[in-house]
């Protein structure tokens, strides 16, 4: 059995599952592999530097024919970069963590759906106040930069899903596998952003240190903090703060980020870290769900076994309505 949702649909693709646009993380090689497999891949755009998202978008198209994205970081990329972007053909644009309405009639007219991620009930609204053809609602959960209220995936779907109606949402943070996906339709979502469990693919431009240090954490070794995005002298604006997997930096500096910021010499030390890619420094990032995550694995692999993971929890759910129970 093939889950078909609102998602799936307006996609044209057999899986409700995406890969999240890490910056650093998701490449052309990633997305395009998710979407061979039937998701959907989206690429990391970030701030939208050319010269680095060029080759990502030339190599997607290389490797699929399939519909697949790319992702933006509202608050840093400009408006004619994202229309430079939609020259290769994206099937889909997903912009997070700011104001999408300098944006959306672009992305719209380009035939390419509009994907806005929300951290909050706000800024839910005004995703479909700016013609959202798609939701992510993010919980606290999610690695990477997230809403500061913290409200766990859980309980932020539901009530992302009362408020968006028709709009399909997509449920993102601390879904790794098939039960998360599952869990996620069983909340009304139409399908799941999957990040962490996507850095540990043999696709992901994810550094061999960084993939270990994934497989060997579990979800209490991660914490939110603004810490290493001001160690790394990071434009991040301080409403979006970031799950990482602890380290020593921020063991060192955990609570004392008003020191940091004027402590130019720490800043510089970190900055040698940084340089030599110390994960003792630099943030590995990661959701609650990465203990969920214990192999290295092709992404086609990855989306198939939670897509058929998902189909086995949802068929055994089904399979469990006893009708002579009393009940």
């Amino acid at each position: 059995m093939t889950l078909r949702t609102a998602f799936t649909e307006h996609l044209g693709i057999a899986h409700p599952i995406v890969s999240a646009p890490m910056g650093g993380v998701a490449g052309g090689a990633l997305a395009g592999a998710v979407s061979e497999a039937g998701g959907l891949g989206l690429i990391g755009g970030g701030a939208g530097v050319r010269g680095g998202v060029e080759p990502e978008l030339r190599l997607v198209r290389s490797v699929t024919e399939k519909p697949w994205g790319i992702g933006f970081l509202s608050w840093a990329v400009d408006v004619d970069t994202v229309a430079w972007a939609l020259e290769f053909g994206p099937a889909a644009v997903l912009l997070s963590f700011g104001d999408p309405m300098p944006f959306a009639e672009r992305i719209r007219a380009s035939g390419a759906k509009l994907i806005l991620q929300v951290t909050d009930l706000d800024e839910a609204r005004r995703a479909l106040d700016a013609g959202a053809d798609i939701i992510v609602a993010q919980g606290g959960d999610a690695g990477g930069h997230s809403g500061g209220n913290a409200i766990g995936t859980m309980s932020f779907v539901p009530a992302v899903v009362d408020l968006a109606g028709a709009t399909p949402v997509l449920a993102a943070g601390g879904i790794a596998d098939g039960r998360g996906l599952a869990a996620a339709l069983a909340l009304g979502a139409a399908g799941a952003l999957i990040g962490t469990g996507f850095e540990a693919t043999s696709e992901a431009l994810t550094s061999a240190e960084e993939v270990e240090a994934l497989l060997a954490a579990e979800g209490r070794d991660t914490e939110r903090n603004r810490t290493l995005d001001i160690a790394r002298g990071s434009a991040w604006p301080d409403r979006y703060p970031a799950r990482t997997l602890r380290n020593e930096f921020l063991d060192k500096w955990r609570g004392r980020d008003d020191e940091l910021r004027e402590d130019t010499e720490a800043r510089g030390e970190y900055q040698d870290l940084a340089a030599r890619n110390d994960l003792s420094a630099v943030p590995v990032w990661a959701g609650q769900g990465v203990g969920l995550v214990t192999a290295v694995q092709g992404a086609v692999d990855l989306v198939e076994a939670i897509a058929s993971a998902a189909d086995r929890v949802v068929d055994r759910a089904a399979r469990m309505r006893d009708v002579s129970s009393p009940y």
